[in-house]
């Protein structure tokens, strides 16, 4: 199974995928380039930006995509 595949049916599974769930998950360390690659063949996404804070107390984001709606 194609690394895109396989996130795609992750994100069928449990509604979305971060950065994050992507590495621990499924070992993908470029989410942003599969999921640009599932855009060029089609899919269209639902981006949401996610603000939190990092063990440090720094202010970080990241992104959290889903299945845009048809």
């Amino acid at each position: 199974m194609k690394n895109t595949e396989r996130i795609l049916e992750y994100i069928k599974q449990f509604g979305s995928i971060s950065t994050f769930d992507a590495f621990m998950d499924l070992g993908e360390t470029r989410l942003s380039g599969r999921i640009y690659d599932l855009k060029q063949a089609g899919i269209n996404f639902k981006e949401e930006w996610i603000f939190t804070k990092n063990r440090y107390g720094k202010k970080i984001k990241y992104k959290k995509y889903s299945l845009l709606e048809q």
